[in-house]
C-alpha cells in the first residue's frame, strides 16, 4: 500500500496547484535556512573575534570554518523547517490529490484554517527540537559505533514525521478525539511512510521534494484504508 501511495504521489508531482505548493514552501524554508545560517556564523563569529584574532592570519581560515559549519547546522535544520513551512500550504496538497483521486472524500472534506495551520506547524516544530533534543544524548553515545547516531536519528524522525504527515490529511476530515484517535491506531502505517521520507530528506534534491511527496503519500494511505468515509 505503501509504495503503491509513493507512486501515485510521484505522478502527480507536476500538478499545477503542487507545482505552486513546492515553489512557495522551499522559497520561505530555503530563506529561513539562509537567514538561520547567517544569524548562527554571526553570533559564534561575535563570540570568538577576540579568541580568533590570536592567529592573525589564519583568522580568516577560523572564519571560513566557522561559516561552513554554520552552513552544514543550518543544513542539517532544513527538515525541522521544511515541515512546518510545507503544512502552511499542505491542504493545498491534499486537497489536489483527493478532487483528482477521492471526488466524494473532496466534497466532504473540510479546508483547515489558517490558524489550524500554523498550530500544527509550530506544535510540528516544537515536537522535533525538543524530540531531538532529549535524544541527543544518545546520539553522542553511539557516536562511537559510527552509524548508530544516524540509525537512532533516522527511527526517531521518521516516527514525528509519519504524524506530521497524518495529521495533514486527518485534520481535513475528522475532529480532535476523533484524529487523535486515528493517529493512534494507524502509527505504523505512517511511521512506515515517515521512514521513507526521512530517507528522501538524506538525498540531495529529492531532499526538496519530500514534504510535498510526503503530503501526497499520507492522503493516499489516509483514503487507500477507508478511513473516512472514500473508498480506494
Amino acid at each position: 500500500m505503501l509504495l503503491t501511495a509513493l507512486s501515485l504521489s510521484f505522478a502527480q508531482l507536476g500538478d499545477r496547484r503542487i507545482v505552486g505548493v513546492f515553489a512557495k514552501s522551499m522559497l520561505i524554508t530555503l530563506l529561513a535556512c539562509v537567514a538561520l545560517w547567517v544569524a548562527l556564523a554571526q553570533s559564534v563569529l561575535s563570540l570568538t573575534q577576540g579568541w580568533a584574532a590570536q592567529f592573525g592570519e589564519g583568522a580568516v581560515l577560523v572564519d571560513v570554518i566557522v561559516w561552513l559549519l554554520s552552513f552544514a547546522l543550518a543544513m542539517l535544520a532544513f527538515r525541522a523547517i521544511a515541515m512546518p513551512v510545507t503544512g502552511l500550504f499542505g491542504d493545498e496538497v491534499v486537497a489536489a490529490i483527493e478532487e483528482r483521486h477521492y471526488p466524494q472524500a473532496s466534497e466532504r472534506a473540510v479546508r483547515a484554517p489558517l490558524s489550524v495551520s500554523v498550530r500544527l506547524g509550530l506544535a510540528s516544530l516544537a515536537r522535533v527540537v525538543l524530540i531531538n533534543l532529549l535524544a541527543l544524548p544518545f546520539y553522542l553515545f553511539l557516536i562511537f559505533t559510527a552509524i548508530g547516531p544516524l540509525i537512532l536519528f533516522v527511527g526517531v524522525n521518521a516516527v514525528l514525521l509519519g504524524r506530521d504527515l497524518a495529521e495533514m490529511v486527518a485534520v481535513r476530515h475528522l475532529d480532535g478525539p476523533a484524529r487523535r484517535q486515528w493517529l493512534r491506531n494507524n502509527r505504523l502505517d505512517y511511521a512506515l511512510l515517515g521512514l521513507a521520507v526521512t530517507g528522501l530528506f538524506l538525498v540531495p534534491f529529492l531532499n526538496l521534494i519530500a514534504p510535498i511527496l510526503g503530503a501526497a503519500a499520507a492522503t493516499h494511505l489516509f483514503h487507500k484504508r477507508g478511513i473516512g468515509g472514500a473508498q480506494a
